[in-house]
């Protein structure tokens, strides 16, 4: 794995002390979606947790962390973060305001700490995968020490698909 570049999110979690993995996979340019992502680790599709900015009303921006298989209930996600109502960003402004792009998106390390949420099933497993923070490298994390390093909340923020 010494061929394995370290991202800015796997720095902070050598700094934090936090174990985790990083785990490459093949990037097809024209599905990013958390399903390939799965496909691809070999992995259930619910430990798979894509990364999510939205904009509030009131608070910003907030970031939602959902299982591959969910999507972001923009309702939950309003009353949890205190908005009246929440809107995705567009996808041209993600670069600029988190630093990462689409489908590289991580809970950790963006280029401000905004408000984080990450789905209550997540703490059902024992590891959950997320972005590294650039396409074809996802961290492999305790639930409990992803919501520690990105300083999230645990919440029902998401609805099946």
């Amino acid at each position: 794995m010494a061929d394995i570049k370290k991202t800015n999110a796997a720095r902070l979690l050598d700094k934090a002390g936090i174990t985790y993995r990083l785990i490459p996979y093949t990037v097809d340019p024209d599905n990013l979606a958390a399903d390939h992502v799965a496909a691809e680790l070999g992995e259930d599709i619910r430990r798979v947790f894509k990364t999510l900015v939205l904009h509030g009303d009131k608070t910003g921006y907030i970031v939602c962390v959902v299982p591959g298989d969910m999507e972001v209930d923009l309702k939950k996600a309003a009353k949890c973060s205190g908005n009246k109502k929440v809107e995705m960003i567009p996808m041209k402004s993600l670069l600029n305001v988190t630093g990462y792009i689409r489908g590289g998106c991580s809970p950790i390390g963006m280029k401000k700490h905004f408000p984080t949420f990450i789905h209550g099933t997540a703490v059902h497993f024992t590891v959950i995968y997320v972005s590294a923070g650039i396409r074809g490298l996802q961290i492999e994390i305790a639930p409990g020490d992803l919501v520690e390093a990105s300083q999230a909340t645990v919440a029902d923020i998401a609805t099946p698909m």
